[in-house]
């Protein structure tokens, strides 16, 4: 299915809010950052090699505006983003003219269909429904759930370790599900949105919190957090709760654009260069 426009939208705002704080004039990363890790989707054994790719004249590029820090308007009206900056590395590998259109994110799928683009890079879910439709390419970001802990708890993260403990988590999410699965004998302590669990984890009433990497990492930079908590454990992967990652979609009839896409993907995390888009825009690691 694709991404529900009600999940989109509350992530978009946590989004917004938490870039907005940690992105505060004079707000420096805090010191004790840890190294950023730069995740690795491709096996190392699988080279690139541009001469197995049949060419193709260009990419036509369909995203969406409204999903920081992946593809979003700045103040300048100017579109930008992890999204857009990789799709740009992308067609400059292949050595192809690209094009990019914004559409609402509900209509990428059938734009795909229809032939009026040949790529969406906006993080359309991988699922059964959408891989009858149209094609994805490599996975190139994954969104790792992990463990928030207040500084100074001295503690292991293992289910044996967190038995009778009461972990922060916001209700109806896959964190819930996980922690529910894998965590049984810990309590979780539920709370109607992720900025109310920070919050609960910020002031002591809760001293562990389980939710998103990414929201929680620009979070921990950021000036609501107060450098109160730190990164424990994880990260925590697991496909069937957290999803498959984000990958470009791809028009159904498009294999060779699809294969070049995939070439340039390995290409550009050899090389570096997807490493550098990444810091620029993660610069605290989730991972």
């Amino acid at each position: 299915m694709k991404r529900s426009i009600a999940a989109a939208m509350a992530w978009l705002l946590a989004i917004l809010g938490l870039v907005a704080a940690s992105l505060a004039i004079g707000q420096p990363f805090p010191a004790n950052a840890p190294e950023v890790v730069i995740p690795n989707f491709w096996d190392p054994a699988m080279r690139a090699d541009r001469d197995d790719v049949e060419p193709f004249d260009g990419i036509r590029f369909v995203t969406s505006d409204n999903f920081p820090p992946f593809n979003f308007t700045n103040a300048d009206g100017r579109l930008i983003g992890f999204h857009i900056d990789l799709a740009r590395a992308i067609c400059e590998e292949l050595e192809v003219p690209c094009t990019m259109q914004v559409r609402p994110f509900e209509d990428l799928v059938e734009t795909l269909t229809t032939d009026r683009a040949d790529a969406a890079i906006a993080g359309i879910a991988i699922s059964a429904g959408t891989q009858r439709e149209i094609n994805f390419s490599d996975v190139y970001l994954r969104l790792p759930a992990r463990f928030v802990v207040r500084r100074g708890l001295p503690l292991e993260i293992s289910a044996s370790a967190l038995a009778g403990q009461r972990i922060a988590v916001v209700a109806g999410t896959a964190h819930q599900a996980y922690l529910e699965t894998f965590f049984a004998s810990s309590e979780a302590v539920l709370f109607e949105n992720a900025e109310a669990a920070r919050s609960a984890l910020r002031s002591g009433e809760a001293e562990i919190l389980f939710g998103d990497g990414l929201q929680l990492s620009f979070w921990l930079q950021g000036l609501t957090a107060g450098e109160c908590c730190m990164f424990a454990g994880g990260p925590y992967l697991e496909a069937a709760f957290f999803g498959p990652g984000m990958a470009i979609a791809v028009a159904p009839e498009q294999a060779a654009i699809l294969a070049g896409i995939n070439e340039a993907l390995r290409s550009i995390y050899t090389d570096g260069t997807y490493a550098g888009i990444y810091l620029r825009y993660f610069p605290v690691s989730f991972y």
